[in-house]
Parts: C-alpha cells; sequence; structure tokens
C-alpha cells in the first residue's frame, strides 16, 4: 500500500513523503511502536515511494509492477529480513552481514536498496554490532528501517546512528492556539547557536507548568505536539510542497523558521519531540526533558 493508505498516523507519514521527495530521507530509520501500530507496512509504503518509476503527489502509485513487486516481497532491491524462532546466534548474525554485504553495491533495478528489519531487537546484540558499520558508513543508494517495538532495547551505538520516529495508538489531538504560541518561541531561541537562548527555550517549554505533575505533563506534551505540528508546516513551506498548512495562519512566522529547519535538521527535531514525548510518558522529570531537547533541536 503507498504511504497515503496508512490511516493514523498522519504525522510519521507526511514527514516520510517531504523528506524523500526533497531527497533529505535519512539513511538509517527506527520505526518504533506498538505491535499493532503500521510500522513494517510503513516502511514498505516507503520502499514503495523510494523506487517508484511513476510516483504522484509524494507517493508512490502504487499501480506499476515496482510497486506490485515490492508490495508481494518479490522486488530485488527490497529486502525484508526477520528472525526465525529456529535461527541460531551465528545465523541471525549471517543475515545481518548478507544484508549489509549487498547494500554496498548500487541496486539491481530500483532507485535505491531498502532493507527492513522487522523484529530488530530479536536478532541480538551480536547482530546489531554487526549492523554498526554500515550505519555509521551508509551508502548513498541504501536505506536500513529498524522495525521494533522496544527500541530502548537496541544496542545505544544503534540507536545513536539512526533517526527514530515513533507509531503511537492513535493520531495526534488537535493542537491549541496557546500551544502553538509556546511552540513557536521555542523553535525561535532553539534554533539560536547560543547554549544561552535555547536554555531560554526550555523555559518557554515548561510555561504553564506547576500545578501538579499530572497537569504539568499534559501542558508539556500539548507544547510538544504544537511543536511537531509547526515542523510539518515549516517543511511544507521549505520544500513548496502543495499541501494546506495546519497553521495558516502563522505562516509568514514559520517562513522565518524555515531557513532553520528545512531538511535534515528538521527531520531530527521531529525525532527529539518523539523521544520526548516518550520520556514525559515513561515519567522522566519534565525540566530534564525541556533541557534535553532544545538542546537536540
Amino acid at each position: 500500500m503507498p504511504l497515503r493508505d496508512i490511516t493514523g498516523h498522519r504525522r510519521v507519514v507526511e514527514l516520510l513523503s517531504r523528506t524523500v521527495s526533497r531527497g533529505t530521507l535519512p539513511p538509517s530509520l527506527i520505526f518504533a511502536g506498538p505491535q499493532n501500530s503500521p510500522r513494517r507496512e510503513t516502511a514498505i509504503a516507503l520502499a514503495q515511494y523510494l523506487n517508484c518509476p511513476k510516483p504522484r503527489d509524494n507517493d508512490a502509485c502504487g499501480e506499476c509492477l515496482s510497486c506490485d513487486r515490492i508490495a508481494r516481497g518479490m522486488h530485488p532491491d527490497v529486502v525484508v529480513v526477520e528472525p526465525s524462532e529456529v535461527n541460531s546466534l551465528t545465523r541471525k548474525v549471517d543475515q545481518i552481514r548478507e544484508v549489509t554485504d549487498a547494500a554496498a553495491y548500487r541496486p539491481f533495478e530500483g532507485r535505491r536498496r531498502v532493507v527492513v528489519i522487522d523484529d530488530a531487537v530479536r536478532f541480538g546484540f551480536v547482530a546489531q554490532n554487526a549492523l554498526l558499520k554500515t550505519l555509521e558508513e551508509p551508502s548513498s543508494s541504501s536505506v536500513f528501517v529498524l522495525v521494533t517495538s522496544q527500541p530502548d532495547m537496541l544496542l545505544p551505538t544503534v540507536r545513536s546512528r539512526c533517526i527514530k520516529l515513533t507509531f503511537t495508538e492513535v493520531d495526534d489531538p488537535d493542537v491549541d492556539e496557546a500551544a502553538c504560541a509556546v511552540a513557536q518561541r521555542v523553535l525561535a531561541q532553539a534554533a539560536s547557536s547560543s547554549d544561552g537562548a535555547r536554555l531560554d527555550g526550555a523555559k518557554e517549554l515548561l510555561s504553564n507548568t506547576g500545578v501538579n505533575a499530572s497537569t504539568d505533563r499534559e501542558q508539556v506534551n500539548a507544547h510538544l505536539r504544537a511543536m511537531a505540528s509547526l515542523l510539518r508546516d515549516i517543511e511544507i513551506i521549505a520544500t513548496r510542497a502543495d499541501q494546506p498548512l495546519a497553521n495558516a495562519d502563522l505562516r509568514s512566522s514559520l517562513e522565518r523558521l524555515a531557513p532553520a529547519y528545512g531538511g535534515e535538521r528538521g527531520v531530527r527535531a521531529f525525532a527529539a519531540i518523539e523521544r520526548a514525548m516518550a520520556a514525559i510518558n515513561g515519567n522522566t522529570g519534565i525540566k530534564v526533558v525541556a533541557d534535553w531537547l532544545v538542546l537536540q533541536l
């Protein structure tokens, strides 16, 4: 299925679509989320878009021979690797080495070789280590997608070399105007090269907190969702995509932020916000999260 058919995860899907169309897709990704989320399906849809000979509307056509073969698992340049219950540790390492060796060569017939490592945690640390060199020195013609419901169980060295996108149970709720105002100020201050200005952004992120722990977490999450929404619009502006803005009334302000957050920095910022929301929901202190986030943006 093309990206447009992935439902309930608008932010992730639109981010992937725009980065592919602009040519700024990172070479190594982690698709994290619960078992019932369409992580693997999205990885396959991404492979279709990367290799579709006649894409339309920032997506694969979903109808050509290439798209059909990828959907059926028959395309030579799109490989889905999954651990078997009976696989020995040696075999799992061999599986990873086979795909990393192949990734060093140009695709057979498509534009990009896509390797989807499903349930990546189950390959174990030795196999993950075998993947490291490829993640450190990725081929320009290959994309690796690690799919997992337990991203924290991946080696830190693997996580640090990948951009993580998180699939939640449902799509994001609407963003309120007050949260957007805070998010806009945080992004503007974080765009500065000054650590002092960035830390002022952390204070902004904590605006309207101090009531109680539960309410404070909800408030910071609202600010984070607003930041993600603004980054989505910034990417649309930066790529001149023909898509409506979620925050059209802020267009002039977002245009000023586009030079700072367009392209790969925007993708990394989006991933950092996803990690921050996961940390907040995991009961990490909101000040710790705020200070960390503004230094990542």
